[in-house]
């Protein structure tokens, strides 16, 4: 009789793992086609690098900016905190991994009677996995590791993103001072010519004034540029965790591309990205969390066992033979206020809304690259113009100058060419930052920045 009711227990555990219980998560998600957009943007290769396959040293070659990122990445304290919510995962997966041993305890007791003895027993019991409630929750508690793991990466992108940033905002306005404090001192020199012609008789007092506002006017940016500088630097130090105070950068000149690396997109390469990756976890973890409610409406097999020595009256020093028992138990929810069917319905749905937001994850990184592609196109469009429209301005405000000098110019047409000059070389820079940027936006959305 013992040995029927063993194997018809071990039938049926062997019956119902065939609902899909113990099975593994396979990602069956449907994605969009055509996530990058236009095609002619989004040129696939079958072999060679893309930026997401850099580390941040090789495409961040400044040894500056290299400081400035090592110093983020080992104090920021968003990726500090990103770290230590991997370390808990990894702590809740080794106590998952430990549910299939079983639970032992030492219960000792003394009492006292009119014949004195004592107990040792050694409790315990075990839960049989037979309906994989065990088995899913340690699989769930591997896919939150993992999307912790995937969350960390991606801080780490996003740190070393933000530092890049930051320090090209810096070097910007170093550039910017550069070109302000130059016009400074040029337009300085047409004022003092304007004042000379003016001595002379041949320049109105009206013209001096303007063009001193106009001078002015400069002075007032390079006072504002400076402020901004600093806060600059202090946007930068609150990166780098730390008080305000200089920043060290290079020059703006000395920033360099990455050679030999195009901006074509392998097919897959958005699997490089940590928040693809992470949210593809928890779309994992919910599916385990929903084999454990159809778990908790299966019976439950619990193995429990005492083992241990007592005394009846005896001397503590002689103990009695050794007692024992051992128990199987199989129990089965039958009515528990309709609360598992409840936990399944909503499993259910949570791992739907999971799905939803994997699928919206996987588009948004494919808007990302469309977006970081067509800046940086942009950008390479603009600059060979802005280059173009310099030259001619250098030239027009060289000639109208000299034509003021001689008496065939006016005052007003010379202010016309410096201020048109002037807000050229600002576009210039601000054209360039605007690309560093793009490359910036165009590493992270392939998944760089994780090494």
């Amino acid at each position: 009789m013992k040995k029927l009711y063993i194997v018809l227990m071990t039938a049926v555990i062997f019956s119902l793992t065939g609902c899909g219980i113990f099975r593994k998560y396979t990602d069956t998600t449907e994605i969009p086609d055509n996530l990058y957009g236009d095609s002619e943007l989004a040129v696939q290769t079958a072999g060679g690098r893309s930026y997401g396959d850099l580390s941040w040293r090789e495409l961040f070659t400044d040894p500056c900016l290299q400081a400035v990122i090592d110093s983020a990445l080992s104090r920021n304290t968003t990726l500090a905190a990103a770290e230590s919510v991997a370390e808990q995962a990894e702590v809740m997966l080794k106590s998952a991994k430990l549910g299939y041993l079983p639970v032992i305890s030492l219960n000792p007791s003394i009492y006292i009677t009119p014949d004195q003895g004592y107990t040792v027993p050694v409790s315990g019991s075990w839960g049989v996995d037979g309906f994989g409630s065990i088995t899913n929750r340690k699989r769930e508690a591997q896919a939150n590791a993992q999307k912790a793991q995937d969350n960390m990466l991606a801080a780490r992108s996003s740190i070393v993103a933000m530092a890049a940033r930051a320090y090209y905002q810096l070097q910007l306005l170093d550039r910017e001072m550069e070109i302000v404090t130059t016009t400074e001192g040029i337009w300085g020199k047409v004022l003092d010519t304007q004042i000379a012609l003016m001595e002379n008789g041949r320049a109105y007092s009206t013209s001096v004034n303007q063009m001193k506002a106009s001078l002015y006017n400069v002075t007032l940016q390079k006072l504002e540029i400076a402020n901004m500088i600093k806060d600059a630097e202090a946007a930068i130090c609150l990166i780098l965790r730390q008080t305000p105070q200089h920043i060290e950068r290079s020059a703006w000149d000395a920033y360099r591309m990455p050679q030999s690396v195009s901006v074509d997109i392998p097919a897959t390469m958005l699997e490089k990205r940590p928040d693809v990756r992470a949210a593809g976890r928890n779309l994992e973890a919910a599916y385990y969390v929903t084999n454990q409610a159809r778990s908790a409406m299966l019976p439950s097999l619990t193995l429990s066992g005492l083992v241990g020595w007592g005394t009846n009256g005896a001397p503590i020093s002689n103990p009695a033979d050794m007692v024992y028992n051992a128990i199987a138990s199989l129990a089965q929810p039958i009515f528990n206020q309709g609360k598992l069917r409840a936990n399944l319905k909503v499993s259910k749905l949570q791992q739907q809304v999971a799905a939803d937001a994997y699928v919206q994850t996987v588009i948004s990184a494919g808007n990302d690259v469309n977006a970081a592609l067509r800046s940086c196109e942009l950008v390479k469009e603009k600059e060979s113009i802005y280059r173009q429209q310099i030259v001619a301005l250098d030239d027009a405000y060289s000639a109208t100058q000299t034509l003021m000098s001689n008496g065939k110019a006016t005052y007003i047409e010379v202010l016309t060419a410096q201020e048109a000059l002037l807000n050229a070389q600002l576009g210039e820079v601000a054209n360039i930052f605007k690309g560093r940027n793009g490359l910036i936006d165009l590493y992270v959305s392939l998944g760089g920045g994780v090494e």
